[in-house]
């Protein structure tokens, strides 16, 4: 246990110093980043004594799924990592308040009220405790030994910090709440309370939802309401993230978006698939290469993600007091210049989920999901200017919806999608001819 305890109390000790020199030092571009990075390094170096837990709430899920008969801690394990984590916060918060010669104090940000930030904390604490449960304690994955834990939960905190971070700050961490309140006791103490009793709401719901989409963990059955929640879930995240991230004017969307969906896909890729998106559930329904995916379930499913997208535009809605934004083209450009937009970086990210997910020639084991949300990047980046970069009908329908709050027209929501399955439908003939091979072959004959 002595090593175990060292492990959280230097891991979460590290991720903490590593909050604190990046706020008082001003890094408001690659802040979320640099956090994303210490957790990832921290999680891979001392996943293998500890677990890595260095988050009370991370333990607190842990100990909740182990009480309902799955994987996890007991509670005397958490308390105690609980105990540790909480020291360590406090320590590293006052290290760097001495550091810089000043503190920062945890408030929900200017205009915005406690149930706004507190919403925040709750969303994306469920986020990182649910990822945490999907990649690294899920029972198929630890048999597995999966390589990409630490990017998974790493990559949260990306999506977390550059949306719900102008809300709430960004804690999604007790043992964070009550050492950035503690070092700052002087200019205020208090907000810590709330905070904390939010970000274990967030855990208790992600055990919960643990058990719904890995029922099997639990000695029960998958069934196909499982694949939908799945569903569900993962596009809600996404498109809460692109919400926020717009909304709060971040200098990073783009990369966190692509952050949430990367993410997301390790936590729910052999659940559901994790398609998230109704344009990548038409391509590989058009691709012919999963049997399983019948026109029936296709529909089911893009029902899913869309309703997930619509919940979670009127959560970002919500956070922000009814403010939302247009789907259309950006500045100067036309329906022209949005048309080649979506269709061309919807076919990037259809094309390279058939590729890396699909294709068993071409399939990136460990890689897949980094992969596949690096196309967020590439299309945020690349035509964010231009159209917004929805590239995805679930998303157009989330924004479209939400807008007509504030007046907006549903219409372009249907504009959108036609164009971002006609992207999908390319993909889907384009992989068809380079990955002829694979049907030309017998099975189990793919040559290298």
């Amino acid at each position: 246990m002595a090593a175990k305890c060292t492990a959280e109390f230097l891991g979460t000790f590290l991720l903490i110093f590593t909050v604190g020199c990046n706020v008082l030092g001003g890094s408001a571009v690659w802040g979320g980043v640099s956090i994303a990075c210490v957790l990832m390094v921290a999680i891979y170096s001392m996943g293998g004594i500890s677990g890595a837990n260095f988050n009370p709430a991370v333990s607190m899920t842990l100990g909740i799924s182990k009480a309902m008969g799955g994987p996890g801690l007991d509670w005397k394990t958490v308390g105690i990592y609980c105990g540790v984590q909480s020291a360590a916060g406090v320590a590293a918060a006052l290290c760097y308040s001495a550091l810089f010669g000043e503190s920062f104090n945890l408030a929900p940000a200017k205009g915005f009220a406690w149930y706004h930030a507190g919403l925040c904390e709750l969303l994306y604490t469920l986020m990182l405790c649910f990822v945490v449960m999907n990649v690294a304690a899920a029972k198929k994955n630890v048999q597995e030994k999966n390589q990409y834990y630490g990017l998974a939960i790493g990559f949260v905190i990306i999506a977390g910090a550059y949306g719900a971070g102008a809300v709430s700050g960004g804690c999604f961490n007790p043992a964070v709440a009550l050492g950035i309140d503690v070092s700052s006791a002087g200019l205020g103490f208090g907000w810590c309370g709330p905070y904390i009793l939010f970000e274990l709401a967030g855990a208790a719901l992600a055990a919960v939802l643990f058990k719904v989409v890995r029922p099997e963990d639990f000695e029960g059955e998958k069934t196909s309401a499982t694949e939908l929640v799945s569903e569900f879930l993962g596009t809600y995240i996404l498109v809460l993230t692109v919400g926020l991230n717009v909304l709060g004017k971040s200098k990073a969307a783009a990369f966190s978006i692509a952050a949430s969906l990367t993410s997301m896909i390790y936590a729910l890729g052999d659940v559901s698939g994790a398609h998230f998106n109704p344009a990548v559930t038409v391509a590989i329904l058009a691709s012919g290469r999963c049997p399983d995916l019948t026109h029936a379930k296709a529909g089911t499913f893009i029902g899913a993600q869309i309703a997930g997208g619509i919940a979670a535009a009127f959560t970002y809605a919500f956070i922000y007091k009814g403010a939302t934004f247009a789907l259309g083209p950006v500045g100067d450009f036309t329906w022209a210049g949005v048309s080649v937009a979506e269709i061309v970086f919807t076919f990037v990210l259809c094309f390279t989920v058939l590729c890396v997910a699909v294709s068993e020639r071409t399939k990136a084991s460990h890689l897949f999901g980094l992969a596949i949300g690096s196309c967020v990047t590439v299309g945020g980046f690349a035509v964010g200017g231009i159209s917004g970069g929805s590239l995805n009908p679930a998303v157009s329908f989330g924004i479209a919806a939400a807008q007509v709050l504030n007046g907006g027209f549903f219409y372009k929501a249907v504009i959108y999608s036609l164009l971002e399955f006609a992207g999908g439908a390319a993909a889907a003939g384009v992989f068809k001819v380079t990955h002829e091979v694979e049907t030309a072959l017998p099975e189990g004959k793919i040559e290298a």
